[in-house]
């Protein structure tokens, strides 16, 4: 209880009044610097955030300025609402710079969003114990209680310890990383396919400098990852190579650049548009808003259809048949005509009609025209399309062939359908 007393003789000899005038001036004058610091500054900043006391800049700099100011009014008198306040800026401190570069780095993670609160949980509760003088007791209890690992033993006191700091150097690690993408690749590399080699090989970097920093943290002796290395290349040789084969694969493809977000597609019979390329798949999407994950060993090993690597025009085509009797120019020009009506289509190349094949049915013609924005559908176009043929044959009084059957019909006489007449009774 020596520190229950110590605190109570504070709390009798402070003056509540100055302390009290003191922390409203850190934290006025925190906000007051924050905003002004953050005028300009993106939402999804982690200092600053959508709002200022979303940040990390406005808890770090009240901290700062309530233990300078708790610095300076000990040498005069005790100190009471200073010494509190300290314990509870630091672990606000320590949850925004938890919780802002989480959101930053998985912004759609729920399992980030469960760390971030056991987290904050458990900062709040340390510093609960540092308020109430029972952290150093927690923390001798805790290191008491030894666990066993084969010859060796440990205790649960540096086991939580070491696991804060390699939680702590891996958000740090996130954080460099998400800053050096938005400070410096955004702006220095134009191709977003090679943007995300960059952001990729970066993060995968800085992660592993950070659990490498996070091990040598608890005490683990980097040279034993010898023998994990070994083990974990005969494991990738056997058990996860199509893992490792997709990683790979992924990288070559954003390095060859040979496939590039935005292009359109044709991998396995499904076309559509790429949106993404991560470092295992490709997320592919149709026109008609269907998303396919393709692994990316199979852009590697499969044939795969660029229709826009060497040209951003795309080719529509539509198939009619007309009765036999029509005029085949005239079919033509209705058909041309009404494709360059619409306003996607382009005027260069123009459409053009042939007459594809004698059917039994009639004519049939075939109409090609071409865009350069497929990204927005082509459902719609092709649709504007055939209404405009539909309407300019109706006009012209060209008629649009319909299944025809001829069904010849003959008298037969008895005895030509193969069945002999019957037999007369005899008189």
């Amino acid at each position: 209880m020596e520190w229950w007393e110590r605190l109570a003789a504070d709390f009798r000899l402070s003056s509540l009044w100055l302390e009290l005038a003191v922390l409203a001036g850190s934290v006025a004058l925190a906000y007051g610097l924050s905003r002004r610091a953050g005028r300009g500054q993106p939402p999804e900043s982690v200092w600053f955030g959508r709002r200022i006391v979303d940040g990390l800049m406005f808890p770090a700099v009240v901290l700062a300025l309530v233990y300078a100011a708790r610095v300076v009014v000990e040498h005069y008198q005790a100190v009471f609402l200073l010494r509190l306040a300290v314990p509870v800026f630091t672990s606000l401190v320590l949850i925004r710079f938890v919780a802002r570069v989480l959101a930053m780095a998985f912004p759609r993670s729920g399992l980030m969003r469960l760390m971030e609160r056991v987290l904050s949980w458990l900062a709040w509760g340390v510093a609960a114990l540092w308020i109430a003088g029972l952290l150093p007791r927690v923390l001798q209890e805790l290191d008491d209680i030894r666990i066993a690992f084969g010859k060796s033993s440990v205790s649960l006191l540096a086991l939580l310890q070491g696991g804060l700091s390699a939680v702590l150097v891996l958000v740090a690690a996130l954080w460099a990383a998400s800053t050096f993408e938005r400070r410096v690749l955004d702006h220095a590399v134009a191709d977003l396919s090679m943007r995300k080699v960059a952001v990729n090989a970066t993060r995968a970097l800085l992660l592993f400098v950070g659990l490498l920093l996070a091990l040598a943290a608890v005490g683990v002796d980097l040279t034993a990852l010898s023998v994990l290395g070994g083990a974990l290349g005969v494991g990738l040789g056997f058990g996860l190579q199509k893992l490792a084969a997709n990683y790979v694969s992924g990288f070559v493809i954003l390095l060859e650049r040979s496939l590039r977000i935005g292009d359109n597609v044709r991998v396995d019979g499904f076309e559509g548009r790429i949106t993404d390329i991560k470092t295992r798949y490709t997320l592919i999407r149709a026109g008609n808003g269907r998303e396919s994950i393709v692994p990316n060993e199979s852009l590697i090993t499969q044939r795969v259809e660029n229709l826009t690597a060497s040209d951003r025009k795309f080719n529509l085509t539509t198939n009619i048949t007309v009765a036999y009797g029509s005029d085949a120019a005239k079919v033509q020009q209705i058909l041309c005509a009404a494709a360059i009506a619409q306003a996607r289509v382009l005027g260069d190349p123009a459409p053009v009609a042939f007459l594809l094949d004698f059917m039994p049915d009639g004519l049939v013609f075939n109409l090609n025209y071409w865009i350069n924005d497929p990204a927005a559908g082509t459902a719609s176009v092709r649709s504007a399309v055939n209404l405009a043929v539909l309407e300019g044959l109706r006009t012209a009084g060209i008629e649009i062939a319909q299944p025809q059957r001829v069904v010849h019909v003959v008298a037969s006489t008895p005895g030509q359908d193969g069945v002999a007449p019957a037999a007369l009774p005899p008189a």
